[in-house]
């Protein structure tokens, strides 16, 4: 085989394979028609870390090689660079120590002639080939030296393609750890898992997310503290057209005042004391993908302004920037605080209101959802069982009825607290769902709950809820919200009472004239 189609055969086998073991393997193979040599090593030179690490060795490796991994001393790293600028072979035994540099410190005790040239990454010095020859041979030929030579660049180009290889494999971890944490963090086994409660306690949230998921509408999700509105805006971006962009979550209460600007929006280098550099904001980084504005509520009034703007043309600048940057981002978010109450007393601008609350979905807390309560048990038991290394132990029935007469002021993420808190002290043996919960017995039900009702003159629970609903609407002459509203009267969140009213068909103005309130 001649150098020109040697060359060619090296460059294939090179280009050929993603890893640099694969490369160098298929390279030495090659390369023995052309030369007489015991084997190929490739070291990676890590600059930050200034040490060299072994990475290929083909097809064996020689006798005498030192570690996989050797620290270079800041004299060591300097002469090797300045060896790696003048990019010229350095042929041991012919040439002893090159300038310095001591073969054994890079390779180890290898006891037979070398080729060593360096690899560079563009102009960056990024390894180190050795061509190792046999042990009863004097030295390499000049010919030999010139075919080293044009072996660097193909090497150079195989040992990028592993490093590139293995800064994917680096992300790909962190993406899945990442990935591992939030399903923890949602008690769900993957981002494809039903969602507990969708054909029961959430059928209503679940059929509003479906209508709205496919369109670019923003979304704005209304509820309790830990009634899984994070999930939610997560199902709502699966299952749009922008599933597979980023989804970023923003808790807008834990920002700094002084820092939401540059949270947001991002700022440039200089643009303040401290900014060393350009920074992207969550918009950006959000580019093509869903924004959850959790805490929405806790945005002060002049932050409210510059996200309006976000909303209306889709561009802001960054701060201390001169440039409109223009992003395509869809946003979902989410508060427990009642914001309509906040327009009114001036802690939330109305326009911003408005143009959040193009789709309000209102998620129940637990105590009204109880039917769900049992499955959500069992998945959080299951989840501990994983996240504590302890046998799985189901709740029992007993353990059920004390969680369904409690009352859940905490909603999910308090549920999902006190299964991990039981499971804990129950230690593989059970679950402890009593001591959880600060109970020493199930609460014993009421002699009323029990007795029978009478054949024809025992309403439907429909028919007590109406009642219930228009005596409050009646003590508070038809006013839903605020202090004084039939929502607080009746201990629920005004979205819910205006749900039931719509189903019911049950007019709030019909009670404002009974007691001789204006409709106005």
């Amino acid at each position: 085989m001649d150098f020109q189609t040697t060359l060619v055969s090296i460059w294939r086998e090179a280009c050929r394979h993603i890893e640099i073991t694969e490369s160098a393997a298929a390279i030495a193979q090659v390369l023995s028609a052309q030369m007489r040599f015991q084997t190929l090593v490739v070291r990676r030179l890590d600059l930050s870390q200034m040490q060299l690490q072994t990475v290929a060795v083909a097809p064996k490796s020689p006798p005498g090689l030192g570690p996989r991994t050797t620290p270079l001393s800041r004299v060591s790293m300097s002469r090797l660079l300045d060896w790696f600028s003048r990019r010229v072979i350095w042929n041991i035994p012919q040439d002893g120590a090159f300038d310095g540099l001591d073969a054994h410190e890079l390779f180890g005790e290898i006891h037979a002639p070398m080729l060593i040239g360096g690899l560079l990454a563009g102009q960056t010095p990024a390894g180190i080939l050795a061509v190792v020859g046999e042990p009863n041979r004097a030295a390499f030929s000049e010919e030999d030296v010139r075919l080293v030579q044009q072996l660097l660049e193909p090497f150079a180009v195989a040992l990028e393609n592993d490093q590139r290889l293995r800064e994917m494999a680096t992300l790909r971890e962190a993406a899945e750890a990442e990935k591992r944490s939030l399903l923890a963090k949602l008690g769900r086994q993957s981002l494809s898992d039903a969602i507990i409660g969708a054909e029961t306690g959430l059928k209503h949230v679940m059929e509003r997310v479906e209508l709205v998921a496919m369109s670019d509408a923003p979304v704005l999700l209304l509820g309790e503290t830990g009634t899984g509105k994070e999930l939610i805006a997560r199902t709502i971006h699966q299952r749009s057209p922008r599933a597979k962009g980023p989804f970023l979550r923003v808790n807008c209460g834990a920002i700094p005042r002084e820092l939401i600007d540059s949270q947001l929006f991002g700022h440039e280098r200089g643009s303040f004391t401290g900014a060393v550099e350009t920074h992207q904001g969550w918009f950006e980084r959000a580019n093509h993908g869903t924004l959850f504005l959790d805490e929405i509520g806790e945005l002060p009034l002049d932050a409210q302004v510059r996200l309006l703007q976000v909303l209306q043309d889709g561009t802001f600048e960054r701060v201390g920037g001169c440039h409109p940057i223009t992003v395509d981002v869809r946003v979902v978010a989410a508060t427990h605080r009642d914001l309509q109450e906040m327009v009114r007393q001036g802690q939330f601008r109305e326009d911003l209101w408005y143009r959040l609350a193009v789709f309000p979905i209102y998620l129940p807390p637990l105590r009204e959802r109880r039917e769900d309560i049992p499955a959500l048990a069992r998945h959080f038991a299951q989840r501990a069982a994983v996240r504590f290394g302890l046998p799985l132990q189901l709740p029992t029935e007993e353990d059920i009825r004390a969680l369904l007469s409690y009352h859940w002021p905490g909603n999910i993420r308090e549920l999902a607290a006190v299964i991990d808190r039981a499971a804990i002290l129950g230690n593989g043996r059970g679950l402890e769902v009593l001591k959880a919960l600060g109970v020493t017995a199930v609460p014993s039900v009421s002699k009323t709950e029990t007795l029978q009702p009478q054949e024809g003159d025992f309403p439907t629970l429909d028919e007590v809820m109406r009642r219930h609903i228009e005596e409050a609407l009646r003590r508070c002459a038809g006013r839903i919200e605020g202090p004084r509203g039939a929502a607080a009267l009746l201990g629920i969140n005004p979205h819910t009472l205006r749900s039931r009213m719509r189903k019911m068909g049950i007019c709030w103005a019909k009670f404002r004239t009974e007691n001789g309130v204006s409709r106005s």
